[in-house]
């Protein structure tokens, strides 16, 4: 199952597009039997009403029925059904946008992409939804619980351009965090360890090794017990600031996965992560024009 679709066989709805499944080159019988044995997060019901309702389309532009027989190779395209999703009472801006790319700046508890029960309240379907873009492409991504930049790309073109950009370590990223304040620690410094996976799917901790993650830590303001950091992410691993940080005895203030998980009650949205992609700098790969984007969103004073 993947997201590539001809717009013409089904159009985006509601700023998501339509998911695609392919049958195998061999098998028979009829296609409900199989989308029910082969997606079973939706059942046979589920998927019969859909078939009734022509919301089950192949490659060609036709739709299936409940009495359509399993074709082999064909590809076909529904859309993908969440229960009701609690609305965020946050909001995306949008600060620049061009012919192929766009920056966002993402509130705290917002998604960057579907997953889980995620979908309409997601950065990525809010702003396809919103701007019509069914091309609209993240080119990295940040947290969940983390505010700032996420730069996007516009159209499929040119989106290989801006992912090399991240991939060869092109982008100068800046990020700012209020963590506790340790006046032993010689600052700045650069942080260096190996990061892997824990038990936890989510979780990433510090083992023995190679180093492959390096943050770059500098403090910008103390107002004891707490202070404002600069963190310059060297690498790019998933949750590096926050492992490093917390692995030098400043966690992040409203971090609920580090050191230890502690998460909030759904709708809770009283302690954010003090975590912000605060700046994203780069040479554009098509124009050669410098770019620099600041986020206009702020940390809560140390003093709160």
């Amino acid at each position: 199952m993947h997201n590539s679709h001809d717009p013409r066989v089904l159009p985006m709805r509601d700023g998501v597009n339509p998911s695609c499944v392919v049958l195998p080159s061999a098998g028979q019988g009829l296609l409900v039997d199989f989308l029910a044995q082969r997606l079973p997060a939706v059942s046979r019901e589920d998927w019969l009403r859909r078939l009734r309702a022509s919301e089950v389309v192949d490659e060609f532009g036709a739709a299936a029925t409940e009495r359509s027989a399993f074709t082999p190779g064909v590809r076909y395209y529904y859309y993908r059904e969440l229960p009701p999703e609690p609305e965020l009472p946050f909001h995306e801006t949008v600060l620049y946008q061009d012919a192929h790319i766009l920056v966002a700046d993402k509130p705290h508890f917002l998604p960057v992409v579907p997953a889980g029960r995620y979908l309409q309240q997601t950065l990525l379907v809010r702003l396809k939804r919103r701007l019509g873009l069914s091309e609209l492409s993240p080119v990295h991504r940040i947290d969940r619980d983390t505010a700032g930049l996420v730069l996007f790309s516009v159209q499929r073109a040119t989106r290989g351009t801006y992912q090399a950009l991240f991939r060869d370590r092109r982008v100068h990223k800046v990020y700012e965090a209020v963590a506790p304040w340790r006046a032993d620690l010689p600052l700045p410094c650069i942080h260096e360890s190996r990061l892997e996976e824990s038990g936890h799917f989510f979780r990433m901790h510090e083992v023995p090794g190679t180093p492959n993650a390096r943050t770059h830590i500098d403090v910008l303001e103390v107002a004891s017990p707490w202070a404002r950091y600069r963190l310059e992410p060297i690498t790019g691993k998933r949750h590096q600031l926050r492992v490093h940080m917390a692995a030098l005895g400043l966690p992040l203030r409203g971090d609920a996965f580090y050191p230890e998980v502690n998460d909030p009650p759904e709708g809770d949205y009283s302690n954010p992560l003090q975590l912000l992609a605060r700046t994203l700098a780069f040479t554009d790969p098509l124009s050669g024009e410098a770019r620099l984007f600041d986020s206009r969103l702020k940390l809560r004073p140390l003093t709160d």
